[in-house]
């Protein structure tokens, strides 16, 4: 058995009682002391702090990134300026995902790509196995980097004291070099929570100063650290894919649900022409989110019925502790998405009834 990898704030998560698991290869914190739901809520009504150091960052530098980007990608990323970041996917021929990712650009030459833990390596291997024809180089630099998510209401007025920058002046999706508490950093108004918030990125070896700042910094405020539970049950109340559940290699992008990210007229890339016809024709299943109507929980893989058949099963679901209802997604035959269409999820042999709902189920108030 392989031996777990570890961030390097392996050991400020045990003394802070987290509760460590396998999460992709990864020993991870799923939660603190306080618990899932009041991480949750910590994230909703003022702030939570995460370390996702075990995602993956792959950079691309040379006169063609922008065209290996686009190769790649399907969001246009000629679009993009300079301190911008867009989310997209990495698609294989088929349309389906090798990865859904984050592209930052920093300059014309220069672009940095966040990605999922699991993925990095299979991620950096099919971009550079596609670089060859482009002049651009493809470095996998995820060991230069600690990533620290801060997100919530109060997370402009937790980290801001840290920084020299105005965190108000970066707009959502955009990102910018400054210092936390002195050290350089990549710092992005971006997040996987639903919240406002900020993910920066720096050096693995200020690691456990930077958190323990952040967290004294958010003290006054409710400041909670957060964990992969609460990442999820965050997520999944924002309507935000995760690859392993709702994405993967058999699903496409359109089936998905994320068209917007799907720039079939930039010109090619791969899997355009599968994702054209797609389109054109239209899919045959599409992911949906939906409500448990009857007391009960539908969590992931649980059959989905139509009818007395079965047509698929919940990619993600979970109670949703800030909306406390039982939320999840599926993917749900074309014809049977419609809001408001019926269901019914066999949670251990018991059949509830669940309909599906517009999303994201949870939208911050801007």
């Amino acid at each position: 058995m392989s031996q777990l990898k570890k961030t390097s704030l392996n050991e400020a998560h045990r003394k802070l009682g987290g509760r460590m698991i396998d999460f992709g290869g990864w020993e991870m914190p799923v939660q603190y002391a306080a618990g899932t739901i009041e991480e949750h809520l910590a994230v909703r009504t003022a702030a939570g702090v995460f370390d996702v150091s075990h995602m993956g960052e792959i950079e691309i530098h040379g006169p063609q990134s922008l065209d290996l980007v686009q190769h790649v990608t399907t969001n246009d990323a000629s679009k993009l300026s300079d301190g911008q970041a867009q989310y997209s996917a990495l698609t294989y021929p088929e349309g389906t995902f090798v990865d859904d990712v984050l592209v930052h650009r920093f300059a014309a030459d220069h672009y940095f790509l966040c990605v999922n833990a699991s993925n990095t390596d299979k991620d950096f291997d099919w971009i550079r196995s596609h670089a060859s024809v482009f002049d651009a180089e493809v470095a996998n630099s995820s060991a230069n980097y600690t990533q620290l998510a801060i997100q919530g209401p109060k997370a402009l007025e937790t980290l801001q004291p840290l920084v020299e920058v105005d965190l108000g002046a970066i707009k959502y999706y955009w990102f910018t070099r400054g210092q936390v508490d002195g050290v350089p950093a990549i710092i992005a108004r971006t997040g996987y929570t639903g919240e406002d918030g900020f993910e920066i990125y720096f050096d693995p070896r200020e690691s456990a100063r930077i958190w323990n700042r952040i967290l004294d910094a958010g003290k006054p405020i409710g400041i909670l650290p957060c964990g992969l539970a609460a990442r999820n049950t965050l997520r999944l109340e924002a309507r935000m894919a995760l690859y392993g559940n709702d994405i993967d290699d058999t699903t496409s992008v359109l089936e998905a649900d994320l068209g917007w990210i799907c720039k079939l007229n930039k010109g090619n890339f791969i899997g355009r022409d599968r994702l054209t016809g797609q389109k054109e024709k239209g899919v045959a299943r599409k992911l949906v989110g939906f409500e448990v109507i009857d007391k009960g929980i539908a969590r992931d893989h649980y059959p989905i019925f139509i009818d007395g058949r079965e047509v698929g099963m919940v990619t993600s679901g979970s109670p949703a502790p800030f909306l406390k209802k039982n939320i999840g997604l599926a993917y749900l035959p074309i014809e049977r998405t419609e809001i408001g269409t019926k269901f019914e999820v066999d949670v251990r042999g018991r059949r509830l009834a669940a309909q599906v709902v517009q999303t994201p189920f949870y939208k911050r108030s801007r």
